[in-house]
């Protein structure tokens, strides 16, 4: 894995994705589905991966409602299966055919509770959830992207704000985020770039499936509470992780995007 020239120079814009191909891992809802979106609507070429084949249609739908003009049959797919898996990456990265970039998201981590009410199985589904399908995806992205291509993580602003009975999933997010500036270091001679986004509280279904934030008011009235007064939106937290795929300068960061609650 080396390359004897720099990394590519292109625009930082998120326009310049526009003809690049990123396959989005956890892109079937939320934040990885509004990546989509907005990598659509500047011509890039998306790979959907989901678990629920049925949520996963409506989100290819979804995306290829949002292209700027007219749309291939393959600017935009969808392949069923766990993002931590091996073969179900493969056929992700066969379908599409060239990968520029990979975004990598994930839903509830589990494993939450006091950590003496935690059994061994359910630490080891915690690691497995977020950290395997880390280490699959990189693997993946080792041998299949360009100089210049990216990876990209996420974790959460609980890393540095830990809350008690957390202590599994906490783990499993700190834990990506030193891999990924492990694998900057590591991927930097063949001009990959590895990154991470780490999320404050966003407006998605996932945070809409808790108790008591089922509605506009609830989420209204807990994000009241924020130094910018609301949650973010899910379009604002993708909009991050096209930056990162963009710009062929920053490789090894954890991006906060969080509207400030780190800072109270």
């Amino acid at each position: 894995m080396s390359t004897a020239t720099p990394i590519p120079v292109r625009s930082p814009l998120p326009s310049a994705l526009s003809g690049a191909t990123a396959v989005l891992i956890g892109g079937s809802s939320g934040i990885g589905l509004a990546a989509g979106v907005l990598l659509r609507s500047v011509g890039a070429r998306v790979v959907l991966v989901g678990r629920d084949p049925d949520r996963l249609k409506a989100a290819v739908s979804r995306v290829r409602s949002a292209s700027p003009a007219e749309n291939p049959d393959d600017a935009v797919l969808g392949v069923a299966g766990d993002g931590g898996d091996e073969q179900t990456l493969a056929e992700a990265f066969d379908r599409a055919g060239h990968v520029d970039h990979v975004l990598v998201t994930a839903g509830d981590i589990g494993g939450a509770g006091p950590l003496t009410g935690l059994s061994a199985d359910d630490i080891r589904t915690a690691f497995d959830s977020r950290l395997q399908t880390a280490f699959t995806a990189a693997r993946a992205a080792a041998t299949r992207l360009p100089a210049g291509g990216s990876l990209t993580f996420s974790s959460g602003i609980l890393v540095v704000r830990p809350a008690p009975g957390m202590a599994a999933p906490l783990s499993v997010v700190g834990a990506v985020e030193t891999l990924t500036k492990a694998l900057a270091v590591e991927f930097a001679p063949a001009r990959l770039r590895v990154n991470t986004v780490r999320f404050g509280r966003i407006d998605t279904p996932l945070w809409r499936s808790r108790p008591g934030l089922d509605s506009d008011e609830a989420i209204a009235a807990a994000g009241s509470t924020t130094p910018l007064g609301r949650f973010g939106t899910a379009q604002e937290a993708a909009a991050s992780v096209l930056f990162l795929m963009a710009n062929n300068y920053v490789t090894g960061q954890i991006l906060t995007v969080d509207g400030g609650e780190t800072l109270t």
